[in-house]
């Protein structure tokens, strides 16, 4: 991606190494649409299906909130977004399965857009904006994939529809006036067009990694103004700041985590009915997921501190638990490896940690087998991301999720493919609703250390969340944040990041 060569204000070029954002070339979705094609047309040779027909995908639209004339802040499907990297509504698109040719459907609009929402741009702007073959107009569809359709009969359309099995909702395939005219097929590209997606290519690797480096900023700045007696949302309000005023980041991949004190425990903290409001106290810990999304694609990042810039040797604890289980996952993680073995890993490295501290009592390897791992981390150790937080194609079509315990919250159980990228974010949580009856469980109260364990009712919880991208022969982190409990507590109290490092080599010759 090619920085912009404009000239920076002095202001923003003194706050962020990042500004301005880099340009992303419309290359990206060629690229992509390229691989959905040479994938599709694999396919239906395999099958002894014949080429031609199209791709045909509808683009999102905007909606209001509820009865009102208040038009909400539009974001593009993602599937849409994948292959067109378009950022208006009301667009659908096709790609000629025998020639590879891509059409653009752009919305006619009345007169009056020009008054009320600005210049009414031609055609020609999004066939050169967007490099695609053809753009015309929606309510030109049926004559235009008539006219360049190559078979014979009603043209064939292949439409987005299948199962996202992080949500359990259906992707919605494309209607439009005239379909009747063509006979459709619902079955074959879901799934194709979901793989293309998990694999990602260098150019989109780029754009989640400066995702990364705004987001991992970001926290950093966050970090130095944290103090006690704000209120969480200022927190918040500092990320969204720092990743829009530098980054140029409209669009959040998720809605931000603020959660300090007994707050941390709470796993999806943040929504409606618990909106980031607490006052920070001094000795709280503070668990912060924010991830800022550049060009539809995202970064999903957990840093965990104490809100005083001090850890207390019980803070200490548990967060080195989470940082070893952490370490040890992305020290493992290579092509071939199996995600359940690495949840099983960073379960098995948070009980021994935690039994090191005396919180738990007796073998490992028994509280592994009777899923007490779980009761410390109940969610999945990490999860694909891309163009949506929770990236589809966790589960190929007849997958079976697993099901104790813990593992069945994973929203993958596949090994690990050179071209993902996956999310590392173990966690440590004292959650009563866990704890208790596990420590009253026949098969499991044996663990506990009871008198040490209560200690810990109402710390809350710590995470900690990388975005690691899949290598021929390992991974490499694309998240840069301070880790070591040294380094957040000098970054917190006002030492750059990254820290440089004293070397310990002899200069000018001494020895």
């Amino acid at each position: 991606m090619a920085k912009p060569t404009d000239s920076i204000p002095m202001a923003a070029a003194s706050s962020s190494s990042l500004y301005p954002p880099p340009e992303v070339p419309m290359e990206l979705h060629a690229v992509n649409r390229e691989k959905l094609f040479k994938s599709l047309r694999e396919h239906l040779s395999l099958s002894s299906l014949p080429l031609h027909g199209f791709v045909f995908l509808q683009g999102g639209e905007e909606k209001n909130r509820y009865c009102t004339d208040h038009t909400e802040l539009f974001r593009q499907e993602s599937y849409f977004a994948y292959l067109f990297g378009v950022r208006e509504p009301g667009f659908y698109g096709a790609i000629d399965i025998a020639t590879g040719k891509s059409i653009l459907f752009a919305p006619r609009l009345p007169a009056e857009y020009a008054v009320w929402l600005g210049e009414i741009k031609p055609l020609s702007h999004f066939k050169e904006t967007y490099k695609v073959s053809m753009v015309y107009y929606t309510d030109e569809i049926v004559k235009v994939l008539h006219d360049q359709y190559q078979g014979s009969g009603k043209p064939l359309l292949f439409l987005l529809h299948g199962l996202n099995t992080d949500s359990n909702n259906f992707s919605k395939p494309a209607e439009f006036e005239g379909i009747e005219k063509f006979e459709t097929d619902k079955n074959n590209l879901h799934p194709i067009l979901t793989e293309c997606r998990v694999l990602k290519s260098d150019l989109e690797l780029a754009v989640i990694q400066f995702a990364n480096d705004i987001s991992s900023e970001a926290h950093v700045e966050v970090m130095r103004k944290t103090r006690a007696g704000m209120k969480e949302y200022q927190l918040e309000s500092t990320f969204l700041h720092h990743t829009y005023m530098y980054g140029g980041c409209r669009h959040c991949s998720y809605t931000c985590i603020c959660a300090t004190g007994d707050n941390s425990a709470v796993l999806h903290y943040g929504h409606a009915a618990a909106p980031n409001d607490r006052t920070l106290q001094d000795g709280d810990m503070a668990l912060l997921d924010m991830g800022a999304e550049f060009h539809f694609y995202g970064s999903d990042i957990t840093c965990s501190f104490p809100v005083n810039g001090k850890f207390t040797n019980d803070q200490c604890l548990i967060y080195n638990a989470v940082l070893d289980a952490h370490n040890a996952v992305i020290s493992a993680m290579k092509p071939g490896v199996s995600w359940v073995d690495m949840h099983k890993l960073a379960e098995k490295t948070v009980l021994e940690s935690l039994k090191k501290g005396r919180l738990l009592l007796g073998d490992v390897e028994d509280m592994m087998v009777e899923r007490l791992g779980a009761v410390f981390i109940p969610h999945g150790l990490g999860h694909l991301l891309g163009l949506d937080t929770h990236d589809p194609g966790g589960y190929l079509k007849g997958a079976e999720r697993p099901k104790e315990p813990g593992l069945k919250s994973l929203r993958t159980s596949r090994e690990l493919l050179e071209g993902m990228v996956i999310t590392v974010e173990p966690g440590c949580y004292f959650i009563d609703a866990l704890l208790v009856p596990a420590m009253e469980s026949p098969k499991t109260s044996k663990f506990f250390n009871k008198e040490e364990i209560n200690k810990f009712r109402g710390f809350g919880g710590v995470r900690i969340e990388s975005d690691v991208r899949v290598t021929s022969d390992g991974c490499v982190n694309m998240t840069n944040c301070p880790r070591e409990v040294l380094d957040i507590e000098a970054v917190m109290a006002g030492a750059p990041w990254p820290i440089k490092k004293k070397s310990i080599h002899p200069q000018n010759g001494e020895s």
